[in-house]
């Protein structure tokens, strides 16, 4: 249990104020907002709400830096990168906890994440000095072609509340990188660690103008018109798909480039010869980091019909062992889901697939006492035709149905419009290929309940979104590539 002294004196050492040129300044209208405490459903602290004009002070601002800061050396922009890094690092401690106080995960897992989100700075610090382009010659002969590599621009960049700092530092990573400015709008729910983060950079000399913050309760009314506006070049959204739709027509006005990580459906496919306890692991990891509140989250369970029962029973035996409570108490392994809104709909996926025959082996229920708490819940038998199988839980629920063969396996699994994440347990490696081979997903975890990580691309197709992020190709999304003809005399 962490000491409440300790919680205020956290909260208060990080800016309130909108992020804009370089200066934290209040919203122009004087408006606040709460943040949240989910496990106590109490107000932390409120925050600046920034309105159009912010909005549009703080594009005023990226698009002033712009050219200044594409000319910085990449040496430069990397050593920054590299001491927010080692900033992030030294403070992991007071982060984490400021990340479980707004966001509701336990502490151990907020501490991950903020290593997690270092890492992207550290990986990308790395890439800012192996931009490279191109020297040839025209197959006539005739000429030579240079081919360069240059910031794209400006970017608007849009931030979920489930990962507050890793989602953050995965795009600012490479746009710092690459030599790009931008305008930042963190989750309404979670802006407080984006907060921190922003003036970690700030100490790490990031140029003034370079990351503006605008916090806001209504992001449309201050997005769009950056968007629309014609001074960005560049919009990185991660959230869900139906909102993703409105950001790309809106972005479509202007051609503006796009990187869209959106909704998932993973599908969690344990074959007839799979290794069982290793299944059981990696279930745990892709259905509970989070509490289920991540896009990568295992949503179905696809498990072959002669060993469904006995997966079955020690998943829901390990799910019932798990502690629920505030995510500052010690032991606590499952914290609350983010609001109220969130809970409701992870009630009703549930209550759905009992109606349609779905039987809860454990859990199924929401935990009384103030916060947004659900229990860890096993369905077993889960027909297709469940909501919870088109529909993303974002909760601490594992809904398994009951396969028959490979073939029925990997079509249950494409059966959707989202290709995000999917996960394979077999001991065969012929086996294993042929079915990740077949699977329609960006990302694949065979025999890993884990895929996130900042050295590789991550992302997805069909509806789960456009473009990838981390890896090598990270930085490739704030990148234009200039052709050079050269004529030879």
């Amino acid at each position: 249990m962490t000491d409440p002294a300790r919680e205020h004196a956290v909260v208060d050492a990080v800016p309130t104020d909108l992020l804009i040129g370089g200066r934290w300044r209040p919203a122009a209208s004087g408006a606040t907002l709460a943040v949240d405490d989910p496990a106590t459903g109490k107000a932390l602290v409120e925050v600046a709400d920034a309105g159009p004009d912010d909005g549009l002070a703080a594009l005023d601002a990226a698009a002033a830096a712009q050219d200044g800061f594409a000319a910085m050396p990449p040496r430069e922009r990397g050593e920054i990168l590299r001491r927010a890094y080692e900033l992030i690092m030294s403070r992991v401690d007071d982060l984490a906890l400021l990340m479980t106080l707004e966001m509701g995960k336990p502490v151990a897992e907020s501490r991950a994440e903020v290593s997690y989100a270092a890492e992207f700075f550290r990986w990308f610090a790395e890439e800012a000095v192996r931009i490279d382009g191109q020297y040839g010659v025209t197959p006539n002969g005739a000429g030579r072609m240079l081919v360069m590599r240059q910031p794209v621009g400006v970017c608007l960049l849009i931030t979920p509340w489930n990962f507050p700092m890793a989602m953050g530092t995965r795009k600012i990573g490479p746009a710092v990188a690459a030599g790009c400015t931008m305008v930042l709008k963190p989750a309404q729910q979670t802006p407080l660690s984006m907060h921190a983060l922003a003036a970690i950079l700030a100490e790490a000399g990031l140029p003034d103008g370079v990351l503006n913050i605008v916090t806001t309760s209504t992001a449309g009314r201050v997005m769009e018109p950056l968007i629309r506006d014609g001074r960005a070049r560049k919009l990185s959204f991660t959230g869900s798909t139906e909102i993703g739709k409105v950001l790309l027509e809106q972005a479509s006005a202007n051609v503006l480039r796009t990187s869209m990580e959106l909704g998932g459906n993973a599908p969690f496919l344990v074959l007839a010869d799979a290794d069982l306890d290793a299944a059981v692991d990696g279930a745990m990891t892709a259905k509970m980091r989070n509490m289920g509140e991540a896009c990568t989250a295992a949503n179905r369970f696809l498990v072959h019909r002669s060993i469904a029962d006995a997966f079955a029973d020690r998943l829901a035996e390990r799910m019932a062992a798990l502690h629920v409570g505030r995510g500052t108490e010690d032991g606590v392994q499952v914290g609350p889901l983010i609001d109220a809104k969130g809970r409701e709909k992870v009630a009703e996926l549930v209550d759905d697939a009992v109606s349609r025959g779905g039987q809860a082996r454990i859990g199924g229920e929401t935990v009384d006492g103030p916060g947004y708490f659900y229990r860890p819940t096993v369905l077993a038998d889960v027909p297709v035709d469940a909501r919870l199988s088109r529909e993303e839980i974002f909760g601490p629920v594992a809904p398994i149905t009951v396969v028959d063969d490979d073939d029925q396996a990997v079509a249950a699994a494409n059966d959707t419009e989202f290709g995000l994440v999917s996960y394979v347990y077999t001991e065969n490696i012929n086996r294993a290929l042929r079915v990740v081979e077949r699977l329609e997903a960006g990302m694949v975890g065979l025999n890993t309940g884990l895929v996130s990580n900042p050295a590789a691309p991550f992302g997805g197709i069909k509806q789960s979104g456009l473009g990838r992020e981390g890896g090598s190709v990270g930085i490739e999304e704030y990148l234009e590539t200039k052709y050079v003809a050269v004529g030879l005399r």
